[in-house]
């Protein structure tokens, strides 16, 4: 089977569109590959966390995605393979300086700080090492991430091209990228992408929230200024919240089409809650039951599956690189 590795980052709450844009996909998709679901801490602190805040929201969100239904033997903390920082310093070593000034992210990011970490601009490389250390062939991300998934094959060629003596060391993860779900704006300002960091109380659902704090917020997402939904000439707003029930209920387009159309928009935001209410009523229900002890169980049977693969991908890379191995 092919190897299918994606990961989202412990900061933050996570929220309906990353569910309904990578979440509920993986659950789906999981089957059918070799999958290895990674909660990237080691990315978490390339800028600074509370450390008692940081280990809680890294418990919360493994329970999550139990809760979505990733298996237990799926899921990675990345902080728990040490394999990972370890070839991450290695890639480092063969790649090029100018190769990650040019990264979007950090350009966008470094603009806004008053003080850059290296960590900051080391994290596509990290990323990188996620990959390539499971020679995963599949890498389901958003565009937002296809500029480090290109970098990461540049890192992996160049890699094979310096130390060819054993063949090629590492498997090119996959150019084209299979879509990873419905793709959620923010409930205050549909024009941006849903988002963890984002601070306004308004703008993402939390998968954890409370079904009354659920429907206050969707009454209140931004519209525009027609009667009703219009399907020929929607707003943003409201092709948000009708992406969002389409995305939770599956339902057709012509559907969507008989029951909207002409809908006044109170009548729409209240449809629309209670479908987001309903398809997270069963995932907070799992959660709720889930004991801290099963969490800390799955991630450390899932960190140990993945070591196997990890070390085995580490000891190529050292063998080639001229590093003394005992294997």
């Amino acid at each position: 089977m092919k190897r299918v590795l994606s990961g989202i980052q412990p900061t933050g709450s996570p929220h309906i569109g990353n569910y309904l844009g990578a979440l509920k996909n993986w659950a789906k998709i999981q089957y059918d590959y070799d999958s290895i679901y990674c909660i990237v801490d080691l990315h978490a602190i390339t800028a600074y966390q509370d450390p008692k805040e940081l280990n809680t929201k890294i418990q919360q969100l493994a329970g999550i995605l139990l809760a979505i239904g990733i298996d237990k033997k799926s899921l990675v903390l990345q902080s728990r393979v040490p394999e990972h920082a370890e070839l991450a310093w290695l890639l480092t070593c063969v790649t090029p300086l100018g190769w990650l000034e040019r990264m979007t992210q950090y350009k966008a990011k470094s603009q806004a700080q008053e003080t850059i970490s290296d960590g900051l601009l080391q994290y596509p490389v990290l990323m990188a090492a996620d990959i390539l250390l499971y020679q995963a062939d599949v890498v389901p991300v958003g565009d937002d991430q296809r500029q480090h998934v290109e970098l990461t094959r540049d890192i992996a060629q160049r890699f094979n091209s310096l130390y060819p003596e054993h063949g090629e060391t590492f498997t090119m993860p996959a150019t084209h990228l299979p879509t990873v779900g419905a793709r959620v704006m923010g409930l205050d300002d549909p024009e941006k992408k849903m988002s963890k960091s984002e601070p306004g109380a308004g703008h993402a659902i939390g998968l954890l929230d409370d079904p009354a704090v659920i429907r206050k917020k969707i009454m209140r997402a931004t519209t525009d200024s027609k009667p009703g939904v219009d399907f020929d000439d929607p707003g943003a707003g409201v092709r948000n919240l009708l992406a969002i029930y389409q995305a939770f209920t599956e339902a057709s387009n012509e559907d969507m089409r008989a029951r909207f159309s002409g809908m006044r928009y109170g009548d729409l935001k209240k449809t629309v809650a209670e479908a987001v209410v309903a398809g997270l009523e069963p995932i907070q229900q799992r959660y709720r039951e889930i004991p801290p002890e099963q969490i800390t169980e799955a991630l450390r049977l899932g960190s140990e599956n993945a070591r196997r693969i990890a070390n085995s991908t580490l000891t190529k890379v050292k063998r080639a690189m001229g590093l003394f191995t005992f294997d």
